[in-house]
């Protein structure tokens, strides 16, 4: 692909006369039709898209992937057609025009705030309506659940340098385009880059993102920055065949998400974040946090989150699948698909995989004393964006609690007593939070009337001194036993400081 020059902004021009954002794609298509999209069935989209006008022409030749007549495309793209056809975006013929890559409107909270939309060129989604769904080694992926879930995942705090490692098609670049002062974007893969750059340009942020091609942190030695977003090629298999890079890093397991939580730190100013959306091995032989907490240097503090876990069949099945060789993909063979199953499935049994966590870490580098740490396994409801939560943790573990401290229960959160209908006593007492990662905990008499009595008032030392009034215990020894839990509440977000 070539250079472009004027080309995004015209069809930024283009895309917005005709109306074609998130949601008039979504009013037009109606739940149904858009529910099956989602599925990447077609038919109810092209049911509901058959009036010709500029938003229906475009809906059937993007995200439908059907062709469209010659006079309905120019219509929808005045004068474009033919430029998009040289760069690879369109596909004309005598008479029709069929998509050769993806634009697809995207929502996010920064294009509502500014009244606008955007949109993300990639290549085109697989798999429609049972067709084969191979793909080609430097195949684009567009927007994912899993870029999705970095999305949500981000602080968005402003800040001076940002840095999306493994950019793909640059959604996460502009994202972080609408509150850092500098983005850089690094992909080995050039068609990535060059769809990284087309996008930055048509939603109007090519002035702040810079691409540069190479290797996990090769381009930006030397550098630092204040947020790192990655969402890298984490699969974790053999290495060995052919390789697609949207997935496949080529190093051996979970290598690559080792070595990005050993090499980010030196690359993260004072108070910076590394985000890292990723798989990793559950071993046979050590448990699952241990492991990574032996990636953790002591430079950082580290919040990390296993959201899913997968046994080593259902995780071989499901990128079988996303790479067209499943027969049912419509392109893949069953010998060849027994094949390959059997090989990945024999090497992590040989590597003692036992199973693969999914979910989130992050890096907070504080410069502070010691470092904080906390490997939690959630796999319930979260609310999302989850950002704001992560930031309120890297706050929170900093937070030095005493018998003078005042706390504060927070709004959120809500205590649940479980007992038998009339019963003196419950037989258990659990503190929920409404909000954030919306954690439950245990907890006894004195923990609940402490957080119910945390109002900001009175230090903790005196309400556990009232408390153990009340109840008859020793002060000296409840605040002994009772602060540290009251660390502990205000690091897991069950209190804040007032």
């Amino acid at each position: 692909m070539r250079d472009v020059t004027d080309l995004p902004h015209r069809l930024r021009e283009a895309l917005t006369a005709a109306r074609f954002t998130y949601d008039d794609v979504a009013e037009v298509l109606g739940p149904l039709a858009h529910a099956a999209l989602g599925r990447n069935e077609t038919t109810p989209g092209l049911r509901r898209t058959r009036g010709g006008s500029p938003l229906e022409t475009l809906v059937r030749l993007f995200l439908l992937q059907t062709p469209v007549p010659l006079a309905a495309a120019e219509g929808a793209l005045p004068g474009l057609v033919d430029r998009l056809a040289v760069e690879g975006l369109l596909d004309q013929s005598v008479g029709e025009v069929a998509a050769r890559m993806d634009v697809r409107p995207y929502a996010t909270d920064a294009a509502a705030d500014s009244g606008g939309s955007l949109w993300v060129v990639s290549d085109l989604t697989p798999g429609l309506d049972g067709a084969p769904q191979r793909v080609g080694a430097d195949y684009v992926l567009g927007i994912s659940p899993a870029s999705t879930s970095l999305a949500q995942l981000t602080i968005r705090d402003r800040v001076s340098r940002s840095l999306d490692l493994g950019t793909g098609c640059g959604v996460q670049a502009l994202h972080l385009a609408a509150h850092s002062g500098h983005v850089v974007a690094t992909d080995v893969n050039q068609r990535a880059l060059w769809i990284t750059r087309f996008n930055a340009a048509l939603n109007e942020v090519g002035h702040n993102v810079e691409v540069r091609e190479g290797s996990f942190f090769d381009p930006v030695r030397g550098e630092t920055f204040d947020l790192i977003a990655t969402n890298p090629p984490f699969v974790i298999s053999p290495a060995t065949g052919e390789r697609l890079v949207y997935r496949d890093s080529g190093l051996p397991g979970d290598r690559v998400v080792e070595d990005i939580v050993r090499g980010a730190p030196e690359l993260l100013n004072p108070g910076g974040w590394c985000q890292i959306l990723a798989n990793w091995v559950i071993s046979r032989d050590i448990a699952w946090d241990e492991r990574l907490g032996s990636w953790l240097g002591d430079d950082t503090d580290a919040f990390v989150v296993q959201r899913e876990i997968l046994d080593p069949a259902a995780y071989v099945e499901l990128w079988l699948k996303d790479s067209g060789h499943h027969p049912s993909t419509g392109s893949g063979h069953a010998d060849d698909y027994r094949l390959r199953y059997d090989t990945w499935l024999s090497w992590m049994e040989e590597q003692g995989v036992e199973g693969v966590g999914f979910g989130w870490i992050n890096l907070h580098k504080t410069g502070g004393p010691g470092s904080r740490r906390e490997l939690l396994e959630w796999p319930y409801d979260v609310e999302q964006p989850i950002a704001p939560a992560i930031a309120s943790w890297g706050t929170a573990v900093r937070v030095e609690v005493g018998p003078e401290s005042r706390l504060v229960l927070p709004v959120d959160v809500q205590q649940e007593t479980v007992g038998a209908p009339g019963a003196e006593d419950p037989t258990a007492v659990v503190l929920r939070q409404q909000r954030g990662l919306r954690r439950a905990r245990q907890v006894d008499t004195v923990t609940a009337a402490l957080a119910g009595a945390c109002d900001g008032e009175l230090a903790v030392g005196q309400l556990l001194d009232a408390i153990s009034e009340l109840l008859g215990l020793d002060p000296a020894e409840t605040r002994a036993t009772y602060v540290p839990i009251a660390q502990e509440l205000v690091g897991e977000g069950f209190l804040v400081p007032a």
